[in-house]
């Protein structure tokens, strides 16, 4: 054991050389653990550590092992069990990892327990989300949507940890809001979260104006939506010129961005590109980002991309879908668009198209089928949407005022007894409107 743990000492000396030579940080060696139930969920479990090996790479570390264990119920005490965890106990120390990472959620108690045994980081898909989110936040408002995920998600973790929270470091689960301030009473935590909580208020008022600016141009609201890495940005910046920033990482793209697009009939539209969601995205992370992704809610259209190469792109569609069904935007019309035709084979393609007969095929890096995607988008929002000219009296205010609010107003004009306004209205809402809509030029007016 002395001569392990020698060996141990040297070949961290030997890290920090290199790093300090190479004036680089040395990346943390990672053993990834994800837990199914049956064997019926291999194949799941199997992508799912694929997944979580990508998410370990974007936070800095590389994973070096995985390990995907079958039990009925997750060990209260260690979630894998006693024998099982010593099992990777010696795996780890053979392979000298740094960090373990697990695909599941953890408890605070489980985490602690982990912890003492493999006598490193041990941190589960949360916590690598949140400091992924952490690296990538680059705007003030993003920041603190971060801080506060990071706070709700530690602060049940602050029992029991004494020192452990005062280590500073580079790796996965040291980002964000710091473990000294982690150190400090709950009291004071708590107070930081309702600052953050306020200010965070106050942006959401600000981008709520904004939002409200651009429905008054007129100009319908297209979201690009998807699975993290399915190409979004790559769009984005195909169909505007906007130069947003794209890696072959997951989560390159946090801050929202919004672009004017001409479309092939002529018109005009207002196109946003988002954050990417992944499979069981965490709640912390859906709570703090709520505004953010809420502004998915005032779109006119959904541009959903699925990364047609993925090996369950199916399982990627309903991710999108329950995410955003959290943030009240799953009722939105939505345009399929399978993405990364050139890095799937004919029968896929195949495949793929009887499936899903109503989608769209492209590829975002080619431009293949790209103007088929514009075709579409063009026909869907008209197809999504009724334009109306409604004539409402003085005396009817609350009327005109649902109108501004439910739609978007084109034209407005007044007269001697009324306003006569050009709307554009979902389907779902014109109804309501018809006892106003003016009479067509030629009837008489009974």
């Amino acid at each position: 054991m002395t001569d392990r743990n020698e060996g141990h000492v040297a070949r961290q000396r030997q890290r920090l050389t290199a790093s300090v030579t190479d004036l680089d940080v040395t990346r943390q060696r990672a053993l990834l653990v994800g837990l199914i139930r049956s064997n019926d969920q291999r194949s799941r479990g199997l992508a799912s550590l694929h997944e979580l090996g990508l998410l370990t790479d974007t936070a800095g570390s590389e994973p070096v092992l995985s390990e995907l264990v079958r039990r009925e119920r997750p060990d209260p005490a260690t979630y894998i069990g006693k024998g099982k965890l010593e099992e990777l106990v010696a795996i780890s120390r053979t392979e000298d990892i740094d960090v373990v990472v697990f695909d599941n959620d953890l408890s605070p108690a489980q985490q602690r327990n982990l912890q003492a045994a493999f006598a490193c980081d041990v941190v589960d898909r949360v916590a690598l989300i949140l400091d992924i989110f952490a690296q990538h936040a680059h705007t003030k408002e993003g920041m603190l949507q971060v801080e506060l995920a990071q706070y709700r998600y530690r602060l049940p973790r602050l029992r029991g940890k004494g020192t452990v929270l005062s280590r500073l470091g580079a790796g996965i689960g040291t980002r964000g809001p710091g473990e000294t301030k982690l150190e400090t009473d709950r009291r004071r935590i708590l107070e930081r979260v309702r600052k953050i909580e306020r200010e965070l208020k106050d942006a959401g008022r600000s981008r709520a104006t904004r939002s409200k600016q651009r429905k008054g141009s007129g100009d319908p609201m297209v979201a690009i939506v998807g699975y993290t890495n399915a190409g979004k940005s790559t769009l984005f910046n195909r169909l505007t010129d906007a130069g947003v920033l794209v890696e072959d990482r997951l989560f390159a793209t946090l801050d929202s961005t919004v672009r004017k697009l001409m479309l092939p009939d002529g018109h005009t539209a207002l196109v946003s590109d988002t954050v990417g969601f992944v499979r069981d995205l965490p709640h912390e992370l859906i709570e703090a980002f709520r505004s953010t992704l809420e502004e998915v809610g005032d779109a006119d259209l959904l541009v959903h991309l699925v990364d047609a190469s993925d090996d369950d792109p199916d399982h990627q569609v309903d991710s999108v879908r329950s995410v955003l069904d959290a943030v009240g935007a799953g009722h939105l019309p939505e345009l399929i668009v399978f993405n990364k035709i050139d890095a799937v084979d004919g029968t896929t393609l195949e495949r793929l198209r009887s499936l899903h007969p109503d989608a769209q095929f492209m590829s975002a890096q080619t431009g293949e089928g790209v103007d088929a995607v514009l075709d579409a988008t063009v026909a869907a929002l008209k197809a999504s949407t009724v334009e109306l000219e409604l004539v409402i009296p003085y005396h009817r205010g609350e009327v005109l005022a649902d109108a501004h609010e439910t739609g978007t107003v084109l034209d407005q004009r007044h007269d001697d007894t009324a306003t006569v306004i050009t709307v554009r209205l979902p389907h779902e809402a014109a109804a309501r409107f018809r006892g106003f809509v003016a009479p067509e030029p030629g009837t008489i007016d009974a």
